[in-house]
């Protein structure tokens, strides 16, 4: 049941690199959108002296649970069942938050939905943290990704690479306030967001 992503392999001590002194604080996590599960038994061993907690729809959780089980990690929890759409998350509120590579694979009112659902989980001063292909002012960033963007609304019309600054507008009226765009490898970002304490 433990499935395997040659992305995730890649992309992971990249990613790692970039969030581990936004959590050197944290003790409690949540990753939406766990997938295979890989990322999560990657950095939660990178990273014990915090809660990993995985997530994911619940057809997704075999993986994750392989991958949980396999690591024998006292630090990684067993995913929960998440539906961003949902109004109310079955989630206690977390000190960050991290997704990679889940919002262009969602509708954009899906994305709209996460934003939404992160403002209300993430505890004051929280972070949050998205990976992924991002268009920056209407416009692909790379030809790869403007192939890929082809790639995935063939697959499902309601899938797309979004925009940076949609992306900014929907955390900006959830509370969250970006502190930096980081460059990643094949063409990809990491977007760091802080949750205002007044919010």
């Amino acid at each position: 049941m433990r499935q395997y992503s040659e992305a995730c392999e890649r992309n992971k001590q990249p990613i790692l690199s970039i969030i581990k002194p936004y959590l050197q604080y944290a003790k409690s996590v949540l990753e939406i959108g766990s997938g295979t599960g890989q990322h999560a038994a990657y950095f939660a061993a990178a990273l014990p002296h915090l809660i990993w907690q995985t997530s994911d729809l619940r057809s997704n959780h075999p993986s994750i649970i392989a991958w949980v089980e396999q690591s024998e990690l006292p630090n990684l929890r067993k995913p929960k069942e998440l539906d961003v759409g949902k109004r109310y998350w079955d989630i206690d509120p977390v000190d960050a938050i991290f997704t990679a590579n889940t919002a262009h694979i969602m509708s954009w009112q899906r994305v709209k939905d996460m934003v939404t659902g992160v403002g209300k989980t993430l505890k004051p001063g929280g972070h949050f943290l998205i990976y992924g292909p991002f268009n920056v002012g209407g416009n692909y960033t790379a030809e790869s990704n403007k192939k890929f963007d082809q790639w995935l609304k063939q697959q499902d019309p309601d899938s797309a690479i979004r925009d940076y600054d949609d992306i900014l507008g929907q955390a900006r009226h959830n509370g969250l306030a970006l502190i930096e765009r980081h460059q990643m490898p094949a063409n990809n970002m990491l977007l760091a967001f802080e949750k205002n304490s007044s919010f």
